[in-house]
């Protein structure tokens, strides 16, 4: 697949010195920094919604962006997204928010500038619903949570 172009505002003057992008040629996405003006924390079961300095317009329907946590907030200080995936249609132009949730029991302080999610742009399939009174049987059938694991 050839790279799609996205046309980004940069609505944050300090992102000039950190612009979005990928940081090696395999990766997925791109890092979105906290635009904050001082350090702000995050007490345990407290969601903030925090400022990324940029918009896009993915202006095409075959794409949509994602936003996820950086696995190393998770893991290591329980910073996490609010929403668990934050979900950008094609035709937002707005700027994007983070939800951040801190789910651990110690406070954590986000500074100004800091890597806070990351940015990945997906392809999308737009389906045409076809009403149907039944389905035709499959192997699976009506089988629900943990039908296909451990019996």
């Amino acid at each position: 697949m050839k790279h799609p172009k996205v046309d980004v505002k940069i609505l944050d003057s300090r992102l000039h010195q950190n612009m979005p992008t990928y940081a090696t040629g395999g990766s997925a996405g791109i890092d979105l920094r906290a635009c904050i003006e001082h350090a702000l924390v995050i007490q345990p079961k407290q969601c903030e919604l925090i400022p990324s300095g940029i918009a896009i317009h993915l202006a095409n329907p075959g794409f949509a962006a994602m936003i996820l946590p950086r696995s190393g907030l998770g893991h290591k200080h329980g910073i996490v997204l609010g929403n668990l995936v934050g979900l950008i249609d094609s035709d937002y132009q707005g700027q994007i928010f983070v939800s951040l949730w801190n789910r651990s029991q110690i406070p954590f302080t986000l500074m100004p500038m800091e890597r806070m999610a990351q940015l990945v742009i997906v392809p999308v399939v737009q389906a045409q619903f076809n009403i149907v009174e039944d389905f035709p049987l499959s192997e699976r059938g009506t089988g629900g949570f943990g039908s296909t694991g451990k019996h």
